[in-house]
């Protein structure tokens, strides 16, 4: 599996020995020019692009040294989505509540307590902005605002401090904006993965994952739109 493109994959049949790849189409017409200088693509072909770091498993998969029933390892983490990231990451947020049941949030329901553990992604986000990597964060709210969205705001020192540019956008000065409708990480402008949370707003670990530029490119203007209406962290009071 490819951390920057989701799911390349080598297969083998294993009643014929026949290979399939699953990788990107190319779509780029200067790619596409120089591979029908060597080869003609019928109508029935298409050209695929498969990551280099595929090509030991593709060696395998040809000199029949692969291990059978082998599977890649699912959806890949966001830890590996951001290792090839080099230039930008943004994050767009547009739910009012998200896991309610967070022990955290919870606390803060009782006794106000904003002490929150921050390490992890002060670690994983600083080391990705110590490469270059500009982090901008999002979130579309209602307002009044929500008791999670008020806890939110009150532990967001942890975001600002791993580095991260944290902009608020109330819902009725977003009313007019196009926006997708569900939340979602971009990186490098070249991946887009969705995310799909329950109705209550708690993760249900189900992604779709974009890298057609086809796509990519309406969702970099609606994000530029939004985050250029939105109000800076530290100018934001929730109401």
């Amino acid at each position: 599996m490819s951390p920057e493109l989701t799911c390349p994959a080598v297969y083998v049949e294993a009643a014929t020995g026949d290979i399939s790849l699953i990788g990107r189409r190319v779509t780029d017409p200067g790619t596409l020019a120089k591979l029908t200088e060597h080869v003609p693509i019928h109508d029935d072909e298409t050209a695929i692009w498969l990551p280099a770091n595929l090509k030991p498993s593709l060696l395998e998969a040809l000199n029949g040294e692969y291990e059978k029933g082998r599977r890649g390892h699912g959806d890949p983490s966001f830890e590996e989505l951001l290792e090839p990231t080099m230039r930008s990451a943004v994050h767009l947020e547009a739910r009012d509540t998200y896991d309610p049941t967070h022990p955290a949030f919870q606390k803060w329901l009782v006794d106000g307590d904003t002490s929150y553990n921050w390490d992890n992604w002060k670690k994983l986000i600083g080391s990705a902005v110590s490469r270059g990597v500009r982090f901008r964060r999002l979130r579309i709210v209602s307002e009044p605002v929500s008791d999670y969205i008020r806890w939110e705001h009150a532990i967001s020192y942890g975001n600002v401090a791993a580095g991260e540019d944290l902009r608020w956008l109330p819902r009725h000065l977003a009313y007019d904006l196009p926006v997708p409708i569900a939340d979602y990480w971009m990186l490098d402008q070249r991946l887009i993965r969705y995310h799909y949370t329950s109705g209550a707003g708690a993760e249900m670990n189900k992604f779709e994952y974009v890298t057609d530029p086809r796509k990519i490119i309406p969702v970099v203007g609606m994000f530029e739109m939004a985050w250029e209406r939105a109000i800076p962290h530290a100018d934001y009071t929730p109401s």
